[in-house]
């Protein structure tokens, strides 16, 4: 953790992904992100992973830093507390992070009644307010339909819910950019962050609107790299590598390292084109090239192809299963600086990540494990609403807050 936003103050009431992770990356560079759950725990409470307990090893991961209020929701006088804490003075308060419907009881009009400077970030599904989750949005927007074997006609969702990753990150950016507008004007914000134009405008930015338009929908291609040259080959020892070449240095270190210059020169001559002068002519031509490669794989071991492409420049990577990176792998997890090993509300200790951006020269601050719910009710009533002890207690017999 860092100290870039240190006194700065967000308050999240949202579940699942998107929203939860923007709150994680502000309270990651030092914000005080306050998280309010209904009492007994909102709907991504128990989301698998869990441990054998039934403890949500995906909440403990999303809320690593922030602070938790329960809240009985469901009744008009809770509803007013969360109001109250989203509206709560202070020059670094005022910003909210939800995913509640854009008309509930938390909408932007409602809590700008009460503090006209507040910025509300609001993640949803589709942009018209029509319920919708990442996996959704992405069957609507055609990738799975790309996605999967040639010869196998049926969508494949993929497991990294993309979109979702993609709001959070956009959310934070977002709400940052309306904080230094603020800052200046002194206006507040409502920022709404559909999931569903966060899909089309990525794939409109990376050309693939344009693309369907010209030419029409891209086929499936199983693991070829779609435009460039890339794909999966199996060495003499049963490992599997990707390579990928995009640039000529990575090309021809490519082939001068698997010993293939001269064959491909030879398809080069026939054909009358060059390869090295561009990648996507080496994408037209793969069934052509990748015999050439199958077979250079398949007579060298992992062992000696590993060491070599690192010398000769090549861009490469072996598969592994996550498990495999995790116990194994010291770039990614083993020994990266990013993870510190703590304990966790569900018992359990391990390794976690803290912000993925290092600021270089400056040394990262313990990580802070995801509270329990309900951990820090009293405090937040206490300091941002100004309750003493025996008005926190009624409301406590109230059943209002745990």
């Amino acid at each position: 953790m860092y100290d870039l936003l240190n006194g700065l103050r967000v308050v999240e009431g949202a579940a699942f992904i998107a929203g939860p992770s923007c709150g994680l990356y502000f309270a990651q560079m030092g914000a005080d992100v306050i998280r309010f759950d209904t009492i007994g725990g909102g709907p991504d409470y128990r989301r698998w992973p869990v441990t054998p307990n039934g403890d949500s090893l995906y909440w403990e991961g999303l809320n690593k830093g922030k602070r938790s209020i329960a809240i009985d929701l469901g009744r008009p006088e809770g509803r007013e507390l969360a109001v109250a804490l989203a509206t709560a003075p202070g020059d670094e308060g005022g910003l909210f992070l939800t995913n509640y419907p854009e008309r509930s009881f938390l909408s932007h009009a409602a809590l700008a009644a009460r503090r006209p400077d507040i910025i509300t970030v609001r993640v949803m599904g589709w942009a018209d307010g029509s319920p919708a989750v990442d996996y959704t949005v992405n069957a609507a927007v055609g990738v799975p339909d790309m996605t999967g074997p040639a010869d196998d006609p049926r969508p494949v969702n993929h497991v990294l819910p993309a979109w979702d990753l993609l709001g959070g990150a956009y959310a934070a950016f977002a709400m940052t950019s309306a904080l230094l507008r603020r800052r200046t004007t002194g206006e507040g914000a409502e920022i709404r962050v559909p999931l569903s134009d966060l899909a089309a405008s990525s794939l409109s930015h990376l050309g693939s609107v344009a693309e369907v338009l010209a030419t029409g929908d891209r086929p499936r291609m199983g693991n070829d790299l779609f435009g460039a040259f890339g794909r999966d080959f199996v060495t003499a020892d049963a490992r599997r590598l990707i390579v990928v070449a995009i640039t000529p240095r990575q090309w021809s270190g490519l082939l001068a390292t698997l010993d293939l210059t001269a064959a491909v020169a030879a398809i080069e001559a026939e054909l009358g084109i060059s390869f090295a002068q561009d990648e996507g002519l080496r994408f037209v031509h793969r069934a052509r090239l990748f015999p050439l490669f199958e077979a250079a794989f398949a007579a060298r071991d992992s062992s000696v192809l590993k060491p070599a492409f690192d010398a000769g420049g090549v861009t490469w990577g072996e598969y592994q299963t996550l498990h495999q990176a995790v116990t194994g792998d010291a770039r990614l997890f083993t020994a990266n600086p990013l993870f510190q090993t703590i304990r966790h509300p569900s018992g359990l200790t391990y390794p976690a990540s803290g912000p993925a951006a290092t600021l270089a020269g400056e040394p990262r601050r313990p990580l802070a494990p995801a509270p329990r719910l309900g951990e820090h009710s009293d405090q937040i009533l206490a300091e941002l609403l100004g309750l003493d002890s025996g008005a926190i207690g009624r409301l406590h017999d109230q059943g209002l807050v745990a």
